[in-house]
């Protein structure tokens, strides 16, 4: 398992993925709660509210880590939203993590 996490760290089969989230996604704590998932699987990125009413950011991290994001945005959110739909873009494979860490953007 050592080797494992050595093999990852050193940016195997890392990927970079966009979000956005409609449905009732702001007012119910959405990006709090996705900060927190993120966090919990070890990705990092940002999420943020737009001005058109949805939930948008980036996740980076082990693509299987990122699938499980992906999966807990379409399906699952904070408690109290309501999703409607969930699209991921600009899919890509990178070599090193571009952010510190996973942040909630104004």
């Amino acid at each position: 398992a050592a080797a494992g996490a050595a093999a990852m760290a050193e940016g195997e089969g890392l990927i970079s993925v966009d979000y956005e989230v409609s449905g009732r996604v702001q007012g119910v704590f959405f990006r709090k709660y996705t900060q927190g998932e993120a966090k919990r699987l070890g990705l990092v990125g940002w999420v943020q509210n737009t001005s058109h009413g949805t939930v948008q950011g980036r996740a980076q991290g082990p693509a299987d880590r990122v699938r499980e994001l992906q999966e807990w945005l379409r399906k699952v959110g904070s408690p109290q939203s309501r999703i409607s739909r969930a699209e991921f873009t600009n899919e890509k494979k990178i070599t090193e993590l571009e952010h510190q860490d996973f942040q909630i953007l104004k």
